[in-house]
């Protein structure tokens, strides 16, 4: 018999932030019931690590607030200036909205050194800790009572939480609860309702036999590039004619916006809805590989800058970084496919399929499993930043001789000579360059793969990049978010996207137009036409980001101006 009140419970169960009732009390018998409730949970060999502090008194919870306003304070600063603009508007905690804090912690100690699941992974006793906590919430919110869970601590932070408390030194806080009843629970997460982050749905996190074969029970299992390109839809006809319909009544002469009124109609059509939301906050994703071709002597630089280049992306010493901060857009390096290896810092997403591609003149660059792989990577990464509330995702690649490969997918495709599509990338010279052209020449030579077979042309020519970028373009269209292109790579990915998801080169809008020759034959072949032109080639994902307030602009224009009639302004053609 299936308990409908349970699941209602567990889907009603929220993280409360706003709407407590501080002035009426917790009754000491439900918040017993409630405590009862999170000591039955299971744990580790039944080793029961948790503890429960209840604080109520005033004067404590102010401290405890204080410590958490300094550590809010300190995330602000961190988060790109877009991100930092809508943390702003967040309320986090309800330390003193609350009549009763709870503080739930764990002892990795308990039960001895014999206790059964925990030998070899002490950190289980921290996992069982946090199914205590599911409890209490659950049994709260069956209470009727609101939890909010504060998680602004740095070790500096919990350390003097810890000794506010008295704890000893090898116990760990788990969580920090906030108790108390509210006026109504919200019918979804308030970080959902801020648009601070979307849920993910159920069907993204459902594995059958081995990860990457997701299908909910039931259904049949799809690899995750199946299932994106089944997702894709054409941009949204009626939209874009409502946008369009729009412009021409906005305050202003029609056509006045030029090329603008075209992007405002575009990314109506890309959202499916008009006005569209504003294409902030922005991140870009910098994907990351090496190239096997380099050994062809088709670049003066040595293969170690690309792990070098994304050292000093990490470090925020980069133009991308630069011009990520100036437009508060976020960095996000993807290593799907670099040489040497790279330690695990914040901001790298550690994605990497091989230990860069194979040289294409002897062999295929990649095997189609790598490839796909390659391009379910990019399909993650668009995903996840989505989820976390990005509405704009960017397009960003380095690889040192990643051009050379961009050429041959662009010649691949569009039947280019490979004279016209090879350009001088990092900047060689005429003797590079006529070796460069041949090698291209070589490969496309070799092999010949059908220009409509996506995994096929990444096979034969891709870096791990370009199938990075082919899977993070995937992702967007598939979520109707706008995806800026940057330059040549970038043009070169998404002639391998329109090869495996036509529909998806709508989701696109080309920033720039790169110095490079190809970038022109890739973007004349897609139909897309670059916003800027400044002669720009460092790729990056840097002139994609110049391009990034014009795209806002189209936005916030198309939702902001009034229309003749609501501005009681008289229309010439009335």
């Amino acid at each position: 018999m299936v308990s409908g009140d349970f699941y209602e419970v567990v889907h009603g169960r929220r993280d409360v932030r706003t709407g407590f009732l501080p002035d009426e009390p917790v009754d000491d018998a439900a918040l017993r019931r409630v405590l009862e409730a999170a000591h039955a949970a299971p744990s580790v060999g039944f080793s029961q690590p948790w503890d429960f502090v209840v604080v109520r008194d005033r004067a404590t919870r102010e401290r405890v607030a204080g410590l958490v306003a300094a550590q809010r304070d300190a995330f602000a600063a961190s988060l790109p200036r877009a991100r930092a603009e809508a943390f702003g508007a967040l309320k986090v905690e309800a330390v003193l909205d609350t009549p009763v804090n709870v503080v739930v912690t764990s002892d990795p100690t308990r039960g001895g050194r014999h206790v059964l699941g925990r030998y070899g992974r002490p950190e289980m006793a921290a996992h069982s800790t946090a199914s205590a906590v599911q409890n209490l919430w659950l049994a709260a919110r069956a209470e009727g009572l609101g939890v909010g869970w504060v998680s602004f601590f740095d070790d500096a932070g919990l350390r003097a939480l810890a000794d506010l408390l008295g704890l000893p030194a090898h116990v760990e806080v788990v969580a920090y609860l906030c108790l108390g009843h509210v006026r109504e629970f919200a019918p979804e997460p308030e970080l959902a309702t801020a648009g601070w982050a979307r849920r993910r749905p159920l069907g993204w996190a459902v594995h059958q036999e081995r990860y990457g074969d997701r299908a909910l029970p039931g259904e049949v299992a799809m690899t995750l590039l199946d299932e994106t390109v089944a997702a894709i839809r054409p941009a949204d006809a009626a939209a874009a004619a409502e946008a369009r319909d729009r412009l021409d009544r906005m305050t202003k002469p029609r056509g006045s916006l030029g090329r603008v009124e075209d992007l405002a109609v575009r990314l109506a059509g890309i959202a499916g809805q008009c006005p569209p939301p504003v294409p902030e906050p922005a991140a870009v994703a910098v994907f990351a590989g090496d190239h096997g071709v380099h050994a062809q002597g088709v670049s003066p630089w040595p293969q170690e800058v690309t792990a070098q280049m994304v050292g000093n992306f990490l470090a925020g010493g980069a133009v991308v970084n630069a011009f990520a901060r100036q437009l508060g857009a976020e960095v996000q390096v993807v290593d799907v496919g670099v040489a040497a290896p790279l330690d695990p810092v914040p901001g790298l997403l550690p994605r990497r399929i091989a230990d860069g591609t194979a040289d294409m003149t002897t062999g295929p660059a990649l095997t189609r499993d790598q490839a796909r792989r390659a391009v379910e990577a990019g399909i993650e990464v668009a995903r996840d930043l989505v989820a976390a509330g990005n509405r704009c995702l960017v397009t960003g690649d380095m690889g040192i001789a990643n051009t050379t490969a961009a050429a041959a997918l662009i010649c691949a495709v569009t039947g280019a000579d490979p004279a016209e599509a090879t350009g001088r990338g990092t900047g060689i010279d005429d003797e590079t360059l006529v070796r460069k052209t041949a090698v291209v020449r070589q490969a496309l030579a070799l092999r010949a793969p059908d220009p409509a077979d996506g995994l096929g042309l990444l096979a034969a020519f891709g870096g791990l990049e370009h199938a990075g970028i082919v899977g993070f373009v995937l992702g967007a269209a598939a979520l109707r978010v706008p995806v800026l292109l940057d330059g040549v790579n970038a043009g070169a990915a998404a002639l391998v996207v329109s090869a495996l998801a036509p529909d998806a080169v709508a989701a696109c809008v080309a920033g720039h137009r790169s110095a490079e020759p190809g970038h022109r034959i890739a973007m004349a072949h897609l139909g897309l036409e670059p916003l800027l032109d400044l002669g720009m080639r460092l790729g990056e994902g840097t002139g994609a980001l110049l391009a990034l307030p014009v795209v806002q602009g189209a936005a916030r224009a198309l939702a902001d101006v009034a229309t003749f009639d609501a501005a009681g302004v008289a229309d010439k053609d009335a």
